[in-house]
């Protein structure tokens, strides 16, 4: 067959923070993509504002830098796709190696293989691609270059690689400096018989095979991204992979539902560096964009008119988490952070607070995120979301908030499915890495949550790292706690293990809600008196109403609390009536800590200026009349 050498197509996976973003960073500075004046921002790739303030890559990019071939050979483009690392964007994973025939597998020399690497591996894996090990951050003054390279074999073995999987090639590297080498270094050292990315390329060069294809065969192309464009509208990205595209060409756009339908492609790009160029003519292998085609889905294909063949569509994971995203049905509606009315109305003009505004939102969302479903509840103003993880969901729900969407979201739940007439739930692979004298915190902790203990490993080096295999349910609220146990030095990560019978009930927050008993402003009086009863999470002057939780409570039941209570004021004096009391600064919550403190009567009122956590059931003797009835059966 015939192929093109003039190109090659990669993808780099690894786990959260393990340096991908920051060698894609080293690879186009190093190709010459950028003119020697040019400022450059570090982790280029992440160009979402959510992408830089988490320090993670949540959508996929491809971007392509021209190598330059020290023999003075003609140029070969190396098309590269940036791929997160965590396992709640995996639809984002799986999309990126649809376009890719090889994957660089970037490891820390540290850390070693975590649970998102045994994750995109196995994508890669059973796609049956080739694998080039690149060990980096060889310079971490505890890294253990041999055993992590013998975990990555084990691996390797356990994901039941193939002869030719398991032969792959090795590159030590360290991303920050840009610097790489096949000559393993010392540990806590940089690669010392190489000052660039050279061996990198050629290895790439060597390893990723061309891409192949049939010579006079009919236009397939597969749609794996999309995109949007103020002047060109929604634009598809694509992978070509048989036959020719050109600019103005009609093809045949074969929907999901199998309908074929004639478009026009109004216009072709294709990637150099960080921008997209007008290119003439996309071929076999190449990853282009085109411009015309205002329906066009994720997995679609666009073929030849005359003789129209689809591609299979791109099929990812089932979901595992569930929550419920409906309209602000709060009394602060509409009304800001403060609560106060006119003068924070301003702060965002275009306020979103009906049920219509909301559902576009989320069927637009659905265009772009093959791995979220969005279902119809009893309520007409509320959505079942269903997605891969907390993470996931917590992340649109972020961009919404900060599109000026007011909120009102549910506590997450898993994602169920009957098998042989049992529920059977989602539970995850968790790998906890803690110093020694935090151990017999986190069993107990995972005890709590119905975890069980697969494997156990001391390197000797005063850190243990455990396996779990616990359910989904269970790591929700999970990551705060685990934090405030191991004092804020343990590492957790989880990945999606299967399914398992359920597990029955579980109590994973022991403490119970102080709930505000009426509407008004939170006064310094009220909260001096309060604070012994529990941790409150409002300053004072903040507007509360009835229902709303102002902080976690010392013991396991609700307490309603009067937290707008104001000093009574007498023209006598006594000597001890100007005594300053100082008051604890309270516990500010994000959105994700929030959505783990809910219980199940609780949710998240989420707002561009505040998130605040209410009462499902805001009136006081309603709520004590149901648990009365709950008590009684």
């Amino acid at each position: 067959m015939p192929t093109r050498h003039d190109i090659r197509n990669v993808a780099i996976v690894a786990h959260v923070d393990h340096g991908k973003t920051t060698i894609v960073d080293a690879m186009l500075k190093q190709a010459g993509a950028f003119a020697a004046h040019q400022h450059l921002d570090d982790r280029m790739m992440d160009s979402n504002d959510l992408e830089r303030e988490k320090g993670i890559t949540i959508l996929a990019k491809n971007t392509a830098v021209k190598y330059h071939p020290k023999d003075g050979g003609a140029p070969i483009t190396i098309n590269i796709i940036d791929t997160p690392g965590h396992a709640d964007f995996g639809g984002e994973v799986e999309r990126g190696l649809s376009m890719v025939d090889a994957v660089v597998l970037l490891v820390d020399a540290s850390e070693g293989p975590l649970p998102q690497t045994r994750f995109v591996l196995r994508k890669a894996l059973s796609a049956k691609m080739p694998v080039i090990l690149c060990i980096n951050k060889t310079d971490r003054p505890d890294s253990r270059i041999d055993e992590v390279v013998n975990e990555t074999y084990d691996l390797f073995l356990d994901l039941d690689a193939d002869e030719d999987q398991i032969e792959f090639p090795i590159v030590y590297a360290c991303g920050r400096d840009g610097i790489a080498s096949l000559t393993k270094p010392e540990d806590g050292t940089v690669p010392a018989d190489s000052t660039n990315l050279e061996p990198f390329f050629s290895t790439i060069l060597e390893h990723v095979p061309a891409p192949t294809y049939e010579e006079n065969a009919p236009l397939q192309a597969h749609v794996t991204n999309l995109d949007a464009d103020n002047f060109l509208g929604r634009i598809a990205l694509l992978r070509v992979e048989q036959g020719e595209l050109r600019k103005g060409q009609t093809v045949a756009w074969i929907k999901r539902d199998g309908s074929i339908q004639n478009v026009r492609i109004t216009e072709l790009m294709m990637t150099e560096a960080l921008t997209r160029k007008p290119a003439e003519v996309a071929g076999p292998g190449d990853i282009c964009a085109v411009a015309g085609i205002p329906e066009i889905m994720i997995g679609e294909t666009l073929a030849d008119p005359e003789n129209p063949i689809a591609l299979p569509l791109i099929t990812v994971d089932e979901p595992a988490i569930s929550m419920v995203i409906g309209t602000n049905t709060s009394p602060l509606v509409g009304r800001g952070g403060t609560g106060k009315g006119a003068e924070a109305k301003s702060v965002v003009k275009d306020r979103k607070v009906t049920a219509r505004q909301v559902k576009d939102r989320l069927e637009r969302e659905l265009i772009g995120n093959v791995s979220l479903r969005v279902l119809e509840t009893e309520r007409p103003d509320a959505w079942e979301v269903q997605g891969r993880g907390e993470l996931a969901l917590a992340i649109l729900v972020e961009q919404m908030r900060r599109e000026g969407f007011e909120l009102t979201i549910g506590k997450p739940q898993v994602v169920t499915r009957e098998v042989e007439g049992k529920v059977h739930e989602p539970v995850e692979r968790m790998t906890v890495d803690v110093p020694e004298e935090h151990m017999g915190a986190v069993t107990q902790l995972m005890g709590v949550r119905k975890g069980r203990m697969d494997n156990m490993s001391n390197h000797g080096s005063g850190w243990v790292r455990m396996e779990f295999v616990v359910p989904s349910r269970g790591l929700i609220g999970f990551r705060t706690e685990f934090l405030t146990q191991t004092r804020g030095t343990g590492i957790a990560h989880s990945i999606h293990e299967g399914h398992e019978p359920w597990f029955g009930p579980l109590q994973t927050r022991n403490n119970g809600s102080l709930v505000a008993d009426r509407a008004g402003s939170v006064t310094a009086f009220a909260m001096t008196n309060l604070q012994e009863r529990g941790v409150l999470f409002t300053d004072p002057g903040t507007e509360v109403y009835e229902g709303m939780i102002v902080g976690e409570n010392s013991r396991a039941d609700d307490m309603d609390v009067n937290i707008t209570k104001e000093k009574k004021l007498t023209n006598m004096r006594s000597s001890s009536a100007d005594s300053f009391e100082a008051i604890v600064p309270p516990r500010k919550l994000s959105l994700e800590q929030s959505l783990e403190f809910c219980r199940d009567d609780e949710c998240v009122e989420v707002t561009p200026e505040a998130v605040r956590i209410r009462k499902v059931n805001l009136d006081q003797r309603e709520r004590a009349r149901a648990a009365s009835r709950a008590k009684n059966g």
